[in-house]
């Protein structure tokens, strides 16, 4: 009986141990987390015509370093006059759903990116034409809650105008030509001007080669870079050229946005237009190359073989294949005397008979087989023994 007494005590004090130890190691309560979304730090605007296109990473971080669980709308924000404090009236909310997989749920190095296209209106562009616009985006919890804006970047106003109408492109022997209407239009300041700027991509590439930019009246352009036998579309848009506010004064350290250039510090903007529709053109080479010129007749023949040397101007025409010879006497039919091509100004006929005159022409012939009209004549005559 004592010893079941004592060994009841034993395991009473053994449990009070360790229920005081459990006690000693309570700290100071956790607060639970707000869950605001840290904001981005990345928003980037790139401005096409009327549209404002906007990316930023989505918010995969709290403020207080925990994983972003049950993300809320964003709010894109705008603002016609100057920089924001807050966002007052938004002009777009992008839901979690647009965002793609859940940030919580994201790789440890992967970023994802949302995007939101805003319209500019039309009747801020004519009345503030050398202003700016600028975005934010703020992030929010379910609660409608967040810490703030993001960073803040600009677009000019300057107002942008239709692409130019009746697009040709018509492939010559050298190129390939466009021309359009060229209608000069009244800027909305003197401080904005107007070019028209010729995009081209091959069937083989994805990507738009920027070709030049072209002032009206011209209105036409030629395009000698292209390759034979291949398919392009060209595009032209009309850029607006814009000084802005303010525009003189230090230069920035750092010019990051994608629609403003710097010109010995003076602000300049840039803005396309939209797109006039892509103008199809297949680079079919039907063209012959130059016809040879400058041909000479000599012959040799003293103490060896009799021969005539045949000289002409090289061709330079960058697809040539080579030169065809022929050959006639006297009122005879031409015959063609090379059974290859001739690949340089050069040929030595040496089936020669004496006494006879031979007269010479010759062609050049390019890699698709297009052969030019044949040169002016020379002629030789072989002494008889």
């Amino acid at each position: 009986m004592n010893a079941s007494r004592q060994f009841a005590g034993t395991f009473l004090l053994f449990v009070v141990a360790i229920v005081m130890s459990g006690c000693a190691s309570i700290g100071a309560p956790v607060p639970p987390s707000l869950e605001l979304p840290k904001p981005p730090t990345d928003l980037r605007a790139i401005r096409k015509g009327n549209k404002v296109y906007l990316s930023w990473s989505v918010p995969t971080k709290t403020t207080d370093h925990q994983n972003v669980r049950r993300p809320g709308p964003t709010r894109v924000c705008r603002s016609l006059s100057a920089m924001m404090s807050q966002c007052d009236v938004p002009v777009g909310n992008v839901e979690p759903s647009k965002l793609g997989t859940q940030p919580g749920h994201a790789g440890a190095n992967e970023k994802l990116r949302a995007e939101f296209v805003d319209t500019l209106p039309a009747d801020s562009q004519q009345q503030n034409a050398t202003g700016m616009a600028t975005y934010a985006v703020e992030p929010l919890n379910l609660d409608a809650r967040s810490a703030g804006l993001s960073n803040q970047v600009q677009v000019p106003l300057a107002p942008t105008l239709p692409p130019p109408g009746n697009i040709k492109a018509q492939v010559l022997y050298d190129g390939v030509v466009l021309t359009w209407d060229c209608q000069q239009p009244q800027a909305a300041s003197s401080n904005i001007r107007y070019t028209y700027r010729v995009y081209r991509r091959s069937a083989d590439s994805s990507a738009d080669a920027k070709l030049a930019d072209v002032e009206c009246p011209d209105s036409r352009y030629e395009d000698h870079t292209i390759e034979w036998q291949k398919s392009y579309e060209y595009r032209v848009t009309i850029v607006t050229s814009a000084k802005l506010e303010n525009g003189v004064g230090p230069c920035p350290r750092n010019a990051s946005d994608d629609n403003v250039l710097l010109s010995n510090c003076i602000h300049i903007a840039e803005i396309e237009g939209d797109d006039s529709p892509p103008t199809k053109v297949f680079t079919n080479d039907i063209f012959p190359p130059a016809v040879p010129t400058g041909l000479q007749a000599v012959f040799s023949g003293p103490g060896q073989p009799a021969f005539i040397d045949l000289v002409w101007a090289p061709d330079t025409d960058a697809d040539l294949a080579g030169y065809n010879i022929f050959r006639r006497e006297d009122n005879g039919p031409a015959q063609k005397i090379n059974s290859e091509l001739v690949k340089s100004p050069a040929y030595r006929d040496t089936n020669l008979s004496p006494g006879t005159t031979y007269f010479y022409v010759v062609s050049a012939i390019d890699l698709r087989g297009n052969e030019s009209a044949r040169s002016e004549e020379a002629s030789e005559t072989v002494p008889r023994n």
